[in-house]
């Protein structure tokens, strides 16, 4: 039987809300491919669900809190990691928030605290959780962060999330930078509009959705599980000269004009 590409990695997931959500697929897409999975939760609200999710993984999957606004609850989770696997070989970033409020109306009006959130959320604990992650990583290891295409193009209402995610994939290419010497890449998936919790917590969703298949080469956007084949494949020495790259899984619409 051959053996499977990632069998022997710890993967570490940070992001998995519901079976909808992108992080889920990207689990999944490393779990049948060998991986043993660590999950991260943020508070009790949404414990149960994740615990249930990473169950039908397999025995060995484990869950833990995880507040990537707090560096001691990052430095303490990849304690947990360090203690449990000894290494991280795979690391999934899909993690973003922004104040609702700060997703309506005009961006001009995006207040100081709304930009802080965004950004502390959405970028910041990319960075927080890649430096503990780091010293568990051997040469190889994988970074993978979520991105969409607000991030170089105005969308209606993505306002100040736009504007993290340009930070976010600017992150991404300062990191593959620091790290590459040591043989650790990092890349985003500019993933198109996925009918996630996520999405539809923003303003003018369908009419995404409704672009998306007029315009995009394909007619359509993306699956989860798409995205979640494109994630596999930058975790396997497949992708091994790739790192600092934004990857559009999107149905084609990033090169559409007019």
């Amino acid at each position: 039987m051959t053996e499977k590409p990632l069998s022997g990695k710890t993967a570490v997931v940070f992001g998995v809300a519901n079976k909808r959500s992108i992080a889920w697929a990207i689990a999944q897409a490393w779990a049948d491919a060998g991986a043993r999975l660590i999950l991260n939760y943020q508070g009790e609200r949404i414990r149960s669900n994740v615990e249930e999710l990473a169950a039908s993984l397999g025995p060995g999957t484990l869950t833990r809190q995880c507040d990537v606004t707090s560096d001691e609850e990052i430095r303490a989770f990849f304690d947990f990691v360090r203690h449990s696997a000894g290494a991280c070989d795979l690391l999934l970033h899909s993690v973003a928030f922004a104040p609702k409020e700060a997703l309506e109306g005009r961006f001009l009006n995006t207040t100081r605290d709304a930009f802080l959130i965004a950004h502390n959320v959405s970028v910041y604990s990319l960075i927080g959780c890649v430096r503990e992650a780091r010293p568990l990583m051997p040469a190889g290891a994988s970074v993978v962060t979520l991105s969409f295409y607000g991030a170089e193009k105005v969308f209606p209402h993505y306002n100040v999330m736009g504007v993290a995610k340009a930070a976010l994939e600017a992150t991404v290419r300062y990191l593959a930078a620091d790290l590459g010497p040591e043989g650790i890449r990092v890349n985003a998936i500019s993933a198109g509009p996925v009918n996630t919790l996520a999405a539809r917590g923003i303003s003018g969703f369908t009419k995404m959705l409704q672009a998306y298949s007029e315009r995009a080469p394909l007619r359509r956007s993306c699956e989860q599980s798409e995205v979640g084949q494109t994630a596999l494949f930058l975790a396997t020495p497949a992708s091994g000269a790739i790192t600092g790259q934004t990857l559009y899984v999107d149905g084609g619409y990033q090169i559409i004009g007019i």
